[in-house]
């Protein structure tokens, strides 16, 4: 199968999401900066999952590089993928309305965490259709990048609980971890 209606119809989702994200943000009732200062947590919410889904779109696009073809269970994976980042306006807006609150930290949190399995789940499938000495393979390894967001994801959610900042912190540090395209797969583009 064709791996081009696969990047256009997730570039798609993914713009479209974003796209969703901004019109959860309310503008302000007032034109002063005190006003501003109401909404900074949504923005910052929005901006830190803006992110996100460009980290995600960043990456996909990276990794179908290295794919030579895809299968249904390549379509399915990537549509799994999908509906957790369709999750993410929805947790976007609840915690920007609810910066202090546990549950919308946690919710957050859980869909990240299952975005990022997907993610996971996603790789796996390709090299499983490509093989397992396929360039993606041997570009993706032990993926430790991937496990130690996993394992913050885990620590966060039930964090969210106890102070939903240092959530908020954990879940800002896996977006910093990736914020650079990865360079595995860079690498193995280049060779």
């Amino acid at each position: 199968m064709n791996k081009a209606r696969l990047e256009t119809f997730s570039d798609g989702v993914i713009a479209i999401l974003i796209t969703i994200m901004v019109l959860g943000l309310r503008t302000p009732e007032r034109a002063d900066l005190a006003a501003l200062h109401a909404i900074l947590p949504a923005v910052l919410t929005y901006l830190l999952s803006f992110i996100y889904l460009g980290i995600y779109w960043n990456n996909h696009h990276h990794m179908f590089h290295l794919v030579d073809k895809v299968s249904g269970g390549v379509l399915w994976a990537n549509l799994h993928l999908l509906f957790w980042l369709s999750l993410v306006p929805f947790g976007t807006v609840w915690l920007g309305q609810n910066h202090q609150a546990a549950v919308p930290a946690a919710a957050y949190g859980i869909i990240l965490l299952m975005a990022a399995m997907a993610y996971t789940i996603l790789v796996r499938t390709i090299i499983a259709t490509q093989g397992s000495h396929s360039k993606l393979a041997a570009a993706i390894g032990d993926d430790r990048k991937g496990k130690v967001s996993l394992l913050l994801y885990v620590v966060a959610i039930p964090l969210a609980f106890v102070e939903p900042s240092i959530s908020d912190v954990l879940y800002t540090a896996v977006a910093l971890i990736w914020f650079i395209p990865d360079r595995r797969i860079e690498k193995k583009l280049a060779e």
